[in-house]
């Protein structure tokens, strides 16, 4: 009877898994930085209800896993030091994460500019083949998106060391920043790298963030799109038409998504990007097109559940099918639609899709042969020739994009890359991000309500900001306009201005008019670091150079510009005028070239007989200036009230 029991028993363990041992979330891993001087917040999974304890350097905590199977401890600030190891320890087993050092740990997040490597930079082969630094450790968060925020991330990431085989694929940006703040902070650096080319701020920005920047609307229709994407899509599609209609005038019934729309329809010559056709009018077009297909289905095809594929498209898509709408969205991944029951009939189909185009190449770049209708039976039919075009009339500012999509979200980066990192302890966070959002207004209040959700998440109220202004990019100007760029700049310094904790990096001088990611970047993580050194340091240093504090008017009718933030006192490059400041008017188009004389830390300009209510300096895409202080460092971009 025993010997029964026994052999039952043994069986039974044979037939009962293992219990998995503890996995820890978040960025804790293999040779990661620890922010010093802030508790230390674990979070993992383990066996539902089992007891953990938690050790590192000396210290321990207690937890129980949830229900489940989440727990959470926090172990005490430490001092900077290390390597330690971290021990998971529980019934279920015992994990250990080793070479774990303490430091200060720095954030860097934003779009392209951000995310290109070092190994695109300019000064690129001495980074690469310096030595290994184990005291600066880099790790990069995969690109995921979500549409509800998550609480671990998708892809464990790895530490690893700067040197040879991990600085090339590295930001540029962040990695210089780290470089050159490992010189003063004598302590381990950890730089996580978070970007994504081409993503506008509000997928930056959680449901917090959103609302603060009424975006509340679109934060309610990414929920409703996590319960029920085709409801979404109705609500989205709706809001497109409407926009359009507003846009050009259009009644309802005569839009150009209609089948028998009457526009000036011209044969497609192959299916790749329009500026590969060799249509003058298209070389450099920036806008919309409407492409239009006809495909003739069978009843049996057309009673089916269809998928439409029509392949990438550059910048955002919307898709009809006999005028009743399909789907749409931003990116430039391969496109792939369910089409509604009762939208295909037997015969005839009209296809009609919108192609919007913002930057660079645009259009349907195929292949040809990715394009095609999928029917339930397993059919298709292909719909890679056969397409004409027209240009689409000019409207203002982008189209509505839906919030689900990846880089022009409500939320959808956040998410997935932000916030699984959870309550980590940073020392502060670099952004360089908004050359999407140069057409749409209001940065400045999604940037302060991102920077405010931020600071609420990683528990640190006043974590400091380093913001890099953007570059000058396009044509260089030659007279006084508006400009989106220009805009976003100025509201970047006004958050810097107002928050205390922020401050903006420069780069008005580092630009490239034929490229929107120039590459100077060693130039600007310095500058990066200089402004983290004021704020997360307490230098004494001023963070950002030159920044513009008040304009006053001057008796023979020009007005005086004061600075702030000077090194020694203010130079013009290469002329005995400073170039790039505006007197204007209360009016639009009001805005004039002044001449500038320099002065200390102030620029004078001269009247012209006009009203003056306003200055601008370096207000376009592309200014050319030349105002900078002793430290070389350049004055910053504004527009402000002549007081």
């Amino acid at each position: 009877m025993l010997r029964t029991i026994a052999a039952g028993t043994s069986l039974l363990a044979l037939a009962t898994p293992a219990l998995a041992a503890p996995r820890l979330d978040g960025l804790i891993g293999d040779h990661a930085v620890v922010q010093r001087g802030k508790p230390v917040v674990l979070t993992g999974t383990a066996t539902p209800g089992e007891p953990l304890t938690l050790v590192l350097a000396g210290h321990s905590a207690q937890a129980r896993a949830g229900r489940d199977g989440v727990f959470r401890a926090t172990l005490p600030a430490l001092p900077a030091g290390g390597p330690y190891d971290l021990s998971v320890i529980a019934p279920s087993g015992t994990t250990q994460i080793h070479d774990l050092l303490v430091g200060d740990v720095f954030l860097c997040s934003g779009q392209s500019n951000m995310e290109l490597p070092v190994e695109h930079a300019q000064d690129a082969g001495s980074a690469i083949h310096a030595p290994v630094d184990d005291q600066l450790r880099l790790v990069t968060i995969a690109k995921v998106t979500a549409p509800v925020a998550q609480d671990h991330l998708a892809q464990q990431p790895a530490w690893a060391s700067a040197g040879p085989l991990t600085t090339g694929g590295f930001s540029a940006a962040c990695f210089y920043m780290a470089q050159e703040l490992r010189k003063t902070a004598k302590v381990p650096i950890g730089a996580i790298h978070s970007s994504w080319g081409g993503s506008s701020i509000s997928a930056w920005m959680g449901d917090d963030a959103q609302r603060a920047a009424g975006r509340g609307a679109q934060a309610d229709l990414l929920k409703l799109y996590a319960r029920d994407p085709a409801a979404a899509m109705r609500s989205a599609n709706a809001t497109w038409e409407a926009w359009w209609r507003d846009q050009s005038g259009d009644t309802p019934g005569h839009e150009p998504w209609q089948p028998d729309a009457a526009l000036d329809w011209q044969a497609v010559p192959r299916v790749d990007f329009y500026e590969n056709w060799g249509v003058p009018a298209l070389q450099t077009y920036l806008g919309m097109l409407w492409y239009q297909k006809t495909v003739d289905l069978t009843a049996e095809q057309a009673k089916q559940v269809a998928m439409i594929a029509i392949g990438p498209a550059d910048d955002a898509d919307r898709v009809w099918i006999n005028g009743k709408p399909v789907g749409g969205r931003g990116g430039w991944d391969a496109r792939v639609y369910t089409v509604p029951a009762g939208t295909l009939v037997a015969g005839r189909n009209v296809i009609t899709i919108n192609i919007e185009n913002a930057y660079a190449t645009g259009g349907l770049p195929g292949p040809a042969e990715a394009m095609k209708l999928s029917f339930a039976d397993g059919a298709t039919v292909p719909i890679g020739d056969g397409w004409r075009y027209a240009v689409a009339k000019k409207a203002s500012g982008t189209s509505p994009r839906v919030p689900w999509d990846d880089i022009t979200g409500a939320g959808t980066i956040y998410n997935a890359m932000i916030a699984p990192l959870g309550k980590i302890g940073l020392a502060g966070v670099a952004w360089y991000q908004g050359e999407s959002d140069t057409d749409i207004p209001g940065y400045a209040d999604r940037m302060k309500a991102l920077i405010a959700e931020w600071r609420t998440q990683f528990g640190a109220p006043a974590l400091p900001f380093a913001i890099v202004s953007l570059a000058g990019f396009g044509r260089p100007a030659t007279a006084p306009g508006e400009s989106g760029w220009a805009r976003v700049r100025d509201d970047q310094r006004r958050v810097a201005e107002t928050d205390g904790h922020t401050a903006v990096a420069l780069a008005i001088d580092l630009g490239d008019p034929l490229d929107i990611h120039p590459g100077e970047k060693h130039e600007i993580g310095r500058r990066l670091a200089l402004a983290m050194s004021s704020l997360a340091y307490g230098a004494t240093t001023p963070p950002s150079g030159p920044q513009v504090t008040n304009v006053t008017r001057d008796a023979s009718g020009g007005a005086t510009v004061t600075f702030k933030g000077v090194t020694g006192a203010l130079h013009t490059r290469s002329a005995t005028q400073a170039t790039g400041f505006e007197l204007c008017g209360t009016a639009a188009g009001s805005c004039r070239y002044a001449a500038a004389t320099v002065d200390g830390n102030r620029v004078m300009l001269a009247g012209d007989g006009q009203p003056v209510a306003r200055v601008r300096y370096a207000w376009a895409d592309f200014p050319v200036v030349n105002l900078v202080d002793d430290a070389a460092l350049p004055a910053g971009p504004f527009e402000m009230a002549v007081r």
